[in-house]
Parts: C-alpha cells; sequence; structure tokens
C-alpha cells in the first residue's frame, strides 16, 4: 500500500500491513507475537513488510496472547519521600539492561490505593517489584498468585523479597549516642504497617536495653517534613537528649520544629535519621543510618526476572546492610 492511501500523518494499521504483505490479520500478529507457529519465510516476509511501512506491533495487545509484554510494574508508597528515587532508578537500570520497561505507581501510603493499582497493572505487566507494602499479607499473596510479585521491605515467607536490615546501622547508632553520653532516647515512629518501621523500633529496643538505656517513643501520623514539625512538642515532653528518627524526611520536618522551638542540635538535644537521603544538606548536617535504596531496587528487578525466567527463587531472601554515617546533628548530652 502506497504511502498516498494511508491517512496522512497516521500509523499503519495491522490492515494494512495484511493487505501490502497478501496474508491475513492474523498472520501478521502471529509473526509479531507467536512466530513459532508459521514458517519462517512467511515470518521474514511480513516483518520486512511491517519495517518498510513503519508498523510497529502493539505491545500490550501482542502481550494479551503470549502473556509476555517486557514490562514490569514498580509500586511505592511515597514517590516524594527521597529514599525512594534513587530505589526507583536502581530498578530502572536493571531493568534496561535486560530490555524490559518499568511502570510505576505511587500508593500514596494507602493500602486500597496500592491494592487497586496492583489490580490495574496485572493485565499490562509480568510481575510486579512491591516496595514497603501496606497491605495485609493475606493480600500481598493473593496478588502473587496471579502475577510473581518481588518484595522490597516486606518480610513474608514463601515470596522472594529483599530486605534492608537496619541491625547494624541502628546498633551502631545507639552506641555513638551512648558515648556521648545520653542516657534517654527518643524513637519517632514511623507508619505502623510498615515493615521498616518495626524493625528499626525492635533494633532500638534491643540495642537499648542491653546497654541500660532508656527508649521511649514518639509518634508521628506520617514519614512527612509536616509531621516532624508538629511532633516536636511531643518530643520535647518526653525529656529525651536525643531522638532518632524513622526516616530523614521526618528528621529534617523535626530539625525545622526544634529550631522555631529554639532548641539548638545538637547542644540541647541530638537528632538521627535514616537512609541517609537529604542528611548531608540538613541544617545541621544530619547524623544518619545509610541504606543502599539503589542497590535494594537493582536486586529486586533481578530477582524478578529471574522468577520470570523459572529460576527456584520462590523464598530467596536478599539482605542489603546498613551504616550509620556521623554529621553535625549529633553530641555530648546536656552540652547545650
Amino acid at each position: 500500500m502506497s504511502e498516498s492511501t494511508r491517512r496522512r500523518g497516521a500509523a499503519p494499521t495491522i490492515r494494512e500491513v495484511a493487505a501490502a504483505a497478501r496474508v491475513s490479520r492474523a498472520t501478521v500478529s502471529r509473526a509479531f507475537g507467536r512466530p513459532e507457529l508459521l514458517r519462517p519465510a512467511t515470518v521474514a516476509h511480513v516483518r520486512a513488510v511491517a519495517a518498510e511501512l513503519g508498523y510497529l506491533p502493539n505491545a500490550v495487545a501482542r502481550g494479551l496472547s503470549t502473556g509476555r509484554y517486557a514490562t514490569i510494574a514498580l509500586v511505592v508508597p511515597d514517590i516524594a519521600n527521597p529514599f525512594f528515587p534513587p530505589l526507583v532508578r536502581g530498578a530502572q537500570q536493571a531493568a534496561d539492561l535486560a530490555g524490559y520497561g518499568v511502570f510505576l505507581g505511587d500508593s500514596d501510603e494507602d493500602p486500597a490505593r496500592e491494592d487497586a493499582l496492583l489490580a490495574r497493572f496485572t493485565g499490562q505487566v509480568e510481575g510486579v517489584v512491591l516496595v514497603s507494602s501496606r497491605l495485609r499479607a493475606a493480600r500481598v499473596r493473593e496478588h502473587a498468585e496471579r502475577r510473581p510479585v518481588v518484595l522490597v521491605n516486606r518480610d513474608l515467607a514463601g515470596l522472594p523479597r529483599v530486605l534492608v536490615d537496619p541491625t547494624r546501622g541502628m546498633t551502631e547508632a545507639v552506641d555513638h549516642l551512648a558515648a556521648l553520653g545520653h542516657r534517654r532516647i527518643a524513637y519517632v515512629n514511623g507508619p505502623r504497617t510498615s515493615w521498616a518501621h518495626q524493625q528499626r523500633r525492635r533494633t532500638l529496643r534491643r540495642a537499648t536495653d542491653a546497654r541500660g538505656l532508656e527508649l521511649v517513643t514518639v509518634d508521628a501520623r506520617r514519614p512527612t517534613y509536616d509531621a516532624g514539625i508538629a511532633c516536636v512538642p511531643d518530643l520535647l515532653a518526653g525529656g529525651a537528649t536525643a531522638a532518632v528518627a524513622f526516616d530523614d524526611v521526618l528528621a529534617q520536618g523535626i530539625l525545622a520544629g526544634l529550631a522555631e522551638a529554639g532548641v539548638d542540635v545538637p547542644g540541647d538535644l541530638s537528632v538521627v535519621g535514616c537512609d541517609d537521603v537529604v542528611a548531608a544538606t540538613t541544617a545541621p548536617p544530619l547524623t544518619t543510618v545509610s541504606a543502599p535504596a539503589g542497590q535494594a531496587g537493582r536486586a529486586a528487578v533481578d530477582l524478578l526476572l529471574g522468577l520470570l525466567g523459572n529460576d527456584d527463587l520462590r523464598d530467596a531472601r536478599y539482605v542489603v546492610d546498613t551504616r550509620l554515617v556521623v554529621r553535625s546533628s549529633t553530641g555530648p548530652a546536656g552540652a547545650g
């Protein structure tokens, strides 16, 4: 079919390719989606005609018949949180190397939205990387029955997962604060359904108990800058001389709230964050437990691609270590 007979600027259709190649539309579809069903000469002929016309097959339509979309989904709870962009980038790099595209979903810390995103992606991707899921375990498993799922920072037996282990970094943080003379430490909570929050709190409790230190908790409704500011009155009322925040974003808000209240950091109160994503740019620069998010993202996609390649990774558990990075937000207790 000549260019002049096609609508100006319109992409060629499967009907036009079939007519030009003198085959059926089903044959064109098979040449791209199920070439093993045709003779090699037919496949070569159809693809040559398609290339001459500039025809590109619809990947989603092809996937409906083959189950192979060359795409995966990545669902995170809050893309505005600086921990997640490096993770997304690491995942994208691993997917690019394998020739896969990545669909990104942001659940906004809402389990219902997360559930809807997973349902929507099921018919469009080959598998899902589910990061810091807020869903009930049973619901996560239901989704994993429909499409291969790899978890990040959610430890469910029988599902492959990548876990950022806070043990080393949090223990180093407690040792650092204890060496500075801090005896009463506050932990500013993360989301209650967050695996990372539960592990960080448990590690802090274990480390402070072992050293004869007191640990108190302060609630923050969400791991956001504004929530960090809002929790400062409760933090100050608790009488701690040091605070460990669930993440750097919360810690950044705490620093701002303390500055507004005229509290000197670290003279009056030492502050430690988690993740090391904005810590070097805060005022003062934030001591933090560094978590390699990019490594976690790459590892998760590698696990998912292994699953898609039929590797037996159903109970694989990849652990990423953390470490303490000391900056200027921690100092001797009672120095102010």
